[in-house]
């Protein structure tokens, strides 16, 4: 009954603004209002820097924050979910502006919020947690590695020759440009990580990653440091979000479909994994085909005026939880305020030091690494599950998330389905004297002196469909029970499996009986025939009455 309570309820596509709504109170709006300003506080500094590792001008960060923010906090399934450009997509981002150009990402964006509205209104919140753990594990370590690498150069003040795309190539070009090592550069960058890793023992109230822009603008502006900061580097535009509206043709379509499904999936794993922690935080429980709505409408509306892909940020939402937010208006106010910075306070991020953005992204890389994951992973997992983890982990790095994602997936279902092979078994049992306490144990049964008892083991599907094939290698029997009261499931190749056993039985006039078949196998032997094939009457629900019509089977075959 309690399972019949909470199913509509998680399935239900209602905002969460609107069911919070009813009970909001004077004071919580104030802790909102709060939380929201320091969240965007924390999201500013953050959304420019992700920007910028994703291969696009500064501002867009914030168009992102500000426009899907809003959107995810006022649809989204989520009590406080915070919604913004993360560090995910950084890789990502940067290698479609790169061969595709802004029009390339604004399209493969809006697509990909498609795909996930197309998901919600399925239902295809639920069907996330397939997705293995090892290979989130993976991928997000492999993106934290890529992030890494490519802020090494800023970090450390170098020039490089040419601008690579592949972490293995700015591997390789850091090496080269270490001759171009700006000593004023890594200073800058050093005080701005100390700052980053030693502030929030002391004041966690304020934002380290402020401190940290603060601190390292006024260092370059008062010593006169030659340090490239944003401004150098980019044109920093205040002002609303442009609208943008993509070119689109099929073959574009088509070219950017498979970069549209890797950030629908990317941004519904991350986001759903955002709001179960959420959930832990506040002791809530969100609306996962909700947010995925949220999710899609977010993406499209941040690419249709300016922003990069979006989605549920863990970190700011865990700062919007511990200073008090508790209801979807703390995101709305942190989006905001973000507006309210962009259009008047712009002019002062241009004096950012890059050296300063790229300690907050050495932060955010191994913040979201993972690293005590993968070692328990090791300590604990098969190795199947350590080899999966490491292949998407290797090929996120050396090659892209398209490439890891796919390859891991089809790594962990093959080794998944070897798994299930492995458990699935079938025995055969005579009639004989044992000793055993469980009642229904076909040791205990008096079996037919010409009938044989096979008793299957775990899911038939393709893949242990040879340890079956050998059911009927005793061909002088009147009488063959299949017992598979521990078939949970089955597959199409193993009703086949089961059809030319039949047909075997048929062949050597050996009569069929099945045992205790559960519902799943139950309704596709039905499909294929089964009952009017063998008769309902050899379809008992027990292996004493499955015995029993074995006996009268035996008994008529001797009349006659």
């Amino acid at each position: 009954m309690e399972e019949q309570v909470k199913k509509p309820t998680e399935q239900k596509l209602k905002p969460k603004l609107f069911s919070v709504i009813k009970n909001y109170s004077k004071e919580q709006f104030i802790k909102d209002i709060i939380s929201g300003i320091i969240v965007a506080i924390i999201a500013l500094p953050l959304s420019i820097a992700l920007a910028l590792a994703s291969g696009v001008n500064p501002e867009q960060g914030l168009y992102t924050a500000i426009v899907a923010g809003f959107i995810v906090s006022f649809l989204g399934g989520s009590r406080v979910q915070i919604a913004g450009p993360t560090a995910a997509f950084a890789t990502i981002v940067a290698g479609i502006v790169a061969s595709e150009g802004m029009d390339g990402l604004v399209l493969s964006t809006i697509m990909a919020g498609i795909i996930m509205l197309i998901m919600g209104f399925c239902r295809f919140g639920a069907l996330i947690k397939y997705i293995p753990g090892t290979i989130t594990t993976g991928f997000t370590f492999g993106i934290a590695v890529t992030i890494l690498v490519g802020q090494i150069k800023d970090f450390l003040g170098l020039t490089f020759s040419s601008s690579p795309i592949e972490t293995v190539d700015k591997i390789k070009e850091i090496f080269l440009s270490l001759g171009t090592f700006n000593p004023q550069a890594f200073l800058v960058g050093i005080v701005s990580l100390g700052i980053l890793i030693f502030w929030p023992k002391k004041l966690e109230k304020i934002p380290a990653s402020l401190i940290a822009v603060i601190v390292g603008s006024l260092m370059v502006g008062l010593l006169k440091l030659d340090v490239n900061t944003i401004g150098k580097l980019y044109t920093v535009s205040a002002g609303l979000p442009p609208f943008t509206v993509p070119s689109v043709s099929f073959a574009r379509v088509k070219a950017l479909l498979p970069n549209a499904f890797t950030i629908a999936i990317l941004a519904a794993v991350e986001s759903l994994l955002s709001c179960v922690v959420a959930d832990g935080m506040i002791g809530s429980k969100h609306r996962s085909n909700m947010e995925l709505v949220a999710q899609g409408a977010a993406n499209i509306g941040s690419a249709l005026f300016g922003g990069i892909p979006a989605t549920g940020a863990i970190a700011r939402t865990a700062a919007n939880v511990k200073n008090g937010g508790r209801t979807p208006i703390a995101g709305m106010v942190h989006s905001v305020v973000v507006l309210i910075i962009l259009c008047l306070l712009m002019d002062k991020a241009s004096l950012i030091p890059m050296p300063t953005i790229a300690a907050i992204l050495f932060m955010v890389a191994y913040n979201m690494c993972g690293w005590r994951n993968i070692r328990n992973t090791i300590k604990t997992a098969p190795k199947s599950d350590i080899a999966v983890l490491f292949v998407t982990l290797i090929l996120t790095v050396v090659f892209d998330l398209v490439v890891a994602i796919g390859v891991g997936l089809v790594l962990a279902a093959l080794l998944f389905m070897k798994r299930m092979a492995d458990v699935t078994e079938a025995h055969a049992w005579v009639d004989i004297d044992d000793e055993e306490t469980d009642p229904d144990n076909i040791l205990l049964k008096k079996i037919p002196p010409n009938t044989r008892v096979y008793e299957i083991n775990g899911p038939m599907f393709f893949a242990a469909s040879d340890k079956y094939k050998y059911v009927l290698d005793d061909k002088n029997i009147d009488v063959l029970c299949i017992r598979m009261r521990n078939v949970p499931a089955i597959d199409a190749t193993g009703v086949e499996a089961l059809n030319r056993i039949v047909k075997r039985c048929e062949k050597h006039n050996v009569k069929v009986i099945f045992s205790h078949v559960n519902e799943q196998p139950m309704h596709a032997m039905e499909k294929a025939g089964f009952i009017e094939k063998i008769g309902k009457e050899n379809f008992c629900d027990h292996i004493d009455s499955a015995l029993a019509r074995a006996e009268q089977i035996e008994a008529s075959i001797k009349a006659s």
